[in-house]
């Protein structure tokens, strides 16, 4: 071992294992120690960076040994974008350490053990899978080290990608993304060239200034191609210019919009879309259901794999067509049209009061009378004279954000109840949590992972939990 300002380095440091947030992780005299971008069997040279209470955090300086399991990653930005952290691990091994990370999740955060352990549900698409991504124009671009090298003129250089990980003003110019099918390439490499031919001015966010902010594009599997660009300035008739620009070098754009958003952060959930061309929305197609997509509409970003998650949720409710069933964080009321033929009756329920409007239109869409959608915070609205104007549930299904179910919310549901939980998580740390809460008046039955996100740590999971024999 030795030192360097401080921190040691570790010399010849065999990697062990994957852990939390999709880290390696190796042991030193007892310590455990975090690394990224790393596969067991890797053996490297480790300078540590943080000391944390329970761990260390290191970062690799060299290698002596290449595990055998290391694959060669397909996109040429791997290892400086933030996203694909797993593209040097073979897929069979990312669904094993998906499938690890639930369950000891659910044991060690939940303390609780699941009665059966359904193994992973793949994906069928390891790549392209995506339906939806988000670009950021910025004036600081980031430099990888080859290019430092490389004795280019970097003055004034602009990039339209993927922020840097710990760098909130710096992006990555990405040249190509293997996760979302054409035209989004296209389409973000034509918006580039077109800004650098005009001279439009790329955005700065800590100045905030700057013409162009955001590209976000929506694609369906049914063809459809959403289009929204998000403008710093109201300037009509370089706006114009580039939607035009975009129409006419792409007639696959199916829903053109623009957005003027002036706030300090990117968040589009409270700012008002322009519809400039095109549609109001996309469709797309999920279990023989039709569901629309607008431009600010939450909507799974893999389309296929949602099928897969919607017909466990749908199998874990076990439904027999008697049943008053809750859809807690229903969003637009996909999980609510799913499983809507099963049950007497759906009550969905969600905070955003746009997302409620489309999940209304869903069920009409797909002529479904017997769901009904409700506005509101659910720490404030799941109360005993909720349930008596829509009936105490039976089943209740929730699928809440990265962060979990609010305390409230959790004492609210242990409270109704229901015979049955059905509790979908896309962070299966904060289900653990709420689940050990839970534990209380609940067993877990099972277990259902389910792989959404390939070359990435995150996974989603299903879980039931059946009200325990309280005597």
């Amino acid at each position: 071992m030795s030192m360097n300002n401080g921190f040691p380095m570790l010399n010849r440091i065999l990697i062990t294992d994957i852990g939390a947030e999709g880290n390696a992780i190796a042991r030193v005299e007892g310590q455990v120690i975090f690394i990224p971008m790393l596969v067991p069997g890797d053996v490297v040279d480790i300078r540590i960076r943080k000391k944390r209470r329970n761990y260390l955090e290191g970062r690799v300086v060299r290698f002596h040994e290449y595990s055998a399991d290391r694959i060669k990653p397909l996109c040429r930005h791997f290892g400086v974008c933030g996203g694909c952290k797993w593209q040097h691990l073979p897929y069979e091994l990312q669904l094993k350490h998906k499938e690890k990370q639930v369950t000891d999740n659910l044991t060690r955060i939940g303390k609780v053990q699941p009665g059966e352990v359904l193994p992973i549900v793949a994906s069928d698409e390891v790549y392209y899978y995506r339906n939806k991504l988000e670009y950021t124009f910025s004036d600081r671009r980031w430099f990888t080290r080859e290019e430092l090298d490389s004795e280019i003129d970097f003055a004034g250089k602009n990039a339209l990608g993927f922020h840097v990980p710990g760098f909130f003003d710096k992006v990555l110019d990405i040249k190509e993304c293997h996760l979302q099918p054409e035209p989004s390439d296209s389409i973000r490499n034509a918006v580039k060239r077109y800004a650098r031919r005009k001279g439009l001015s790329f955005f700065n966010l800590r100045q905030q200034d700057g013409f162009l902010r955001n590209l976000v594009i929506r694609t369906s599997g049914s063809g459809d191609v959403m289009v929204i660009v998000v403008f710093f300035l109201d300037e009509q008739e370089r706006i114009e210019g580039l939607l035009d620009y975009l129409s006419e070098e792409f007639p696959r754009i199916t829903s053109l919009w623009y957005i003027i958003n002036r706030k300090k952060n990117d968040s589009l959930a409270d700012q008002e879309p322009v519809l400039y061309r095109g549609d109001d929305h996309i469709s797309e197609e999920i279990g023989g259901l039709k569901f629309r997509i607008g431009p600010k509409s939450f909507f799974q970003t893999n389309s296929r794999q949602a099928e897969k998650l919607y017909a466990t949720v749908h199998e874990f409710a076990g439904l027999t067509g008697k049943e008053t069933v809750y859809d807690l964080y229903c969003g637009t009321g996909t999980i609510a049209a799913c499983v809507a033929s099963g049950a007497a009756r759906v009550t969905g329920i969600e905070y955003v009061e746009e997302a409620v409007r489309d999940a209304r239109i869903n069920s009409d869409i797909n002529r479904i009378k017997n769901t009904v959608f409700v506005a509101g915070d659910l720490k404030d609205v799941l109360c005993e004279s909720f349930f008596r104007e829509h009936g105490h549930p039976d089943v209740i299904i929730t699928d809440p954000p990265r962060a979990g179910m609010h305390a409230d919310v959790v004492k609210s549901v242990m409270e109704a109840g229901a015979a049955r939980i059905v509790y979908v998580s896309c962070n299966p740390a904060t289900q653990a949590r709420d689940i050990s809460i839970l534990a209380e008046r609940y067993e877990v039955e099972k277990i259902q992972p389910v792989d959404m996100f390939p070359q990435t740590h995150h996974v989603e999971n299903v879980a039931l939990l059946k009200l325990k024999n309280e005597t």
